[in-house]
């Protein structure tokens, strides 16, 4: 991949956020079970998956070593793409990095990937896109084998319908209505480049792709979703809450267990991925 500076969003400060002189910048692509951890970032009275990194790092390097994540997933959250960058001065190279790490790592997390990328290289204000899955298991019973990974709902879903509502979320729009209380994001306008819905059995997923997201953002689509798939909302809930900005209009935020990030995007991956051009046949902006 080509993880070299992407133009940065103008009201980014990259004072004090490149790496010192005599140090290397590592992108880490990172897989992770949330279940036992209070999120990504570090926190004073809990574990987290950061601060699990940052442990082992220090401990393979001999250095203090900080990581700086693209995603700040929350409590019990998963991951199979997320992607942090730290600076070092050891000498192991950047793709031999996973190795080593693994062996200082518990073993619900996982490095997968190494990159060296350039001085001025962010993992968090270079992505440029940003993908999520929401599993579903949809059947009586609870699933033994991947509680751990998907929300259950035990009523019968309409998956049409669900599928029917999912355009609505295409494009540019203010999304201020999908955004759960403490949500610090500067602007709420996003794009979505994609939102599907895929059935196996008695297993949907939900796979949403944008630009950026906003808090719980996915987990209020998946929480609606569910919702409009038991006939409780009507199949217009998205765009309704569009148009109005009512949170009311949605609904709950699904459980955290279900969301996994998949994959984050930067420079010539993000070309490819097809983020920076609206859908097609999706809406150009909602104002």
């Amino acid at each position: 991949m080509t993880a070299g500076p992407a133009a940065p969003a103008d009201w980014v400060a990259r004072d004090g956020l490149n790496a010192l002189p005599g140090r290397r910048r590592v992108l880490l692509t990172l897989s992770y079970d949330g279940t036992a951890y209070a999120g990504w970032q570090r926190q004073q009275n809990a574990v987290t998956v950061q601060q699990r990194v940052e442990e082992a790092l220090t401990r393979l390097t001999g250095e203090r070593v900080a990581v700086t994540g693209s995603s700040r997933t929350d409590a019990g959250v998963h991951a199979l793409g997320q992607r942090a960058h730290f600076d070092t001065q050891s000498r192991i190279p950047a793709d031999r990095f996973p190795y080593a790490l693994n062996t200082c790592l518990p073993a619900d997390i996982r490095a997968l990937a190494g990159t060296e990328v350039d001085g001025r290289f962010h993992a968090r204000f270079d992505a440029r896109g940003k993908e999520y899955l929401y599993r579903i298991h949809n059947a009586p019973h609870a699933s033994a084998l991947y509680r751990r990974l998907c929300a259950h709902v035990p009523v019968p879903l309409d998956p049409e319908a669900m599928r029917r509502a999912l355009p609505d979320v295409l494009g540019t729009h203010d999304f201020s209505a999908f955004q759960a209380s403490g949500g610090t994001a500067k602007t709420t306008v996003r794009t979505l480049y994609r939102a599907e819905l895929a059935q196996d059995g008695d297993d949907l997923t939900l796979t949403v792709c944008g630009n950026a997201f906003l808090y719980n953002m996915v987990r209020i689509i998946a929480g609606t979703l569910m919702e409009i798939g038991k006939g409780k909302l009507p199949g217009d809930a998205f765009r309704r809450a569009l148009a109005t900005g009512d949170r009311l209009a949605l609904g709950p935020t699904a459980p955290a267990l279900g969301l996994t990030l998949v994959a984050v995007f930067y420079g010539d991956e993000a070309v490819r991925e097809g983020f920076g051009q609206p859908p097609d046949g999706g809406p150009r902006a909602s104002r």
